[in-house]
């Protein structure tokens, strides 16, 4: 069994974490995580893709012809979690989130958030401690 300590995480240990994160603040501000979660990682971009996000609740209403009501509630919980998802994605990557963006579609039940670094990830920088800056 070995342990992952900041040296020697990986590009895909790193993308495996962000989706955790991801997955666990949804599950905590909605009461239900996402079943499916993969992230993309590219140069200084970010993208989780998660599936079956909805709760019972939401695929009721969905059923009923509220898809859009759905949706519009699902992009409050995305706006009211970027303070979370952005400070999370910021300790995972070692680098400054620039730019967030986040939807919900609500017929297929996927969602999206995307992330824009100021950089490519550093990841060598310890896992939940990010690199400092260098002087300047």
């Amino acid at each position: 069994m070995s342990s992952t300590t900041g040296t020697d995480r990986t590009p895909g240990s790193l993308s495996a974490a962000i989706s955790r994160l991801v997955v666990r603040l949804f599950a905590e501000y909605t009461g239900r995580g996402p079943t499916k979660a993969r992230t993309t990682i590219r140069e200084n971009v970010v993208v989780c893709v998660t599936q079956d996000n909805m709760t019972k609740a939401e695929r009721r209403l969905s059923q009923e012809g509220e898809g859009e009501l759905v949706v519009t509630v699902r992009r409050r919980f995305q706006s009211t979690m970027r303070d979370d998802l952005v400070g999370g994605i910021e300790v995972l990557t070692g680098r400054r989130v620039v730019s967030f963006l986040s939807d919900h579609d609500g017929e297929t039940d996927h969602a999206a958030e995307v992330f824009v670094l100021d950089g490519p990830p550093q990841f060598d920088a310890p896992a939940g401690e990010p690199e400092a800056p260098p002087p300047g």
